[in-house]
């Protein structure tokens, strides 16, 4: 589960030219101590099923967020602003297919358009970033 971005008119691409990166729901992670859940780090949030029940760090227990979760954005059902949360709370990861650069408009695979502003305030939601697929195609 997870949203495609693409510099705008080149949608459905897997071309690092033009496909900025991929959102995907990540689940858990303490905004406070900015640490996943997952026991085996965020590296392994999108293969593991063994997480902690409350933050590793601080004890803090996970926040019921319904549909206003980032599973639920990638779904389409969370239309609330992006924004930083506190506490336990679901997160999304991005993984980079290029540096975003001069790019000022963006569009995601289901066609909806944003501007370099409002897609900078999506990776809000993003804590965790990964880069190592920069360059590559990936889908």
């Amino acid at each position: 589960m997870g949203t495609n971005f693409y510099r705008k008119g080149y949608i459905h691409t897997d071309d690092p030219r033009f496909h900025i990166g991929k959102r995907s729901a990540a689940g858990y992670y303490c905004w406070d101590c900015k640490v996943t859940l997952c026991k085996g780090g965020k590296d392994r949030v999108h293969y593991d099923d063994d997480w902690y029940d409350k933050c590793p760090i601080c004890g803090k227990e996970p926040k019921d967020e319904g549909w206003n979760s980032s599973a639920g954005r990638e779904l389409g059902f969370n239309k609330t602003k992006p924004k930083t949360k506190t506490g336990v709370a679901s997160c999304s990861s991005f993984t980079w297919a290029r540096e975003l650069g001069k790019i000022r408009k963006i569009q995601d695979e289901y066609g909806k358009h944003f501007t370099r502003e409002e897609f900078q305030e999506m990776l809000l939601e993003c804590p965790i970033q990964y880069h190592d697929s920069m360059g590559q195609e990936f889908s």
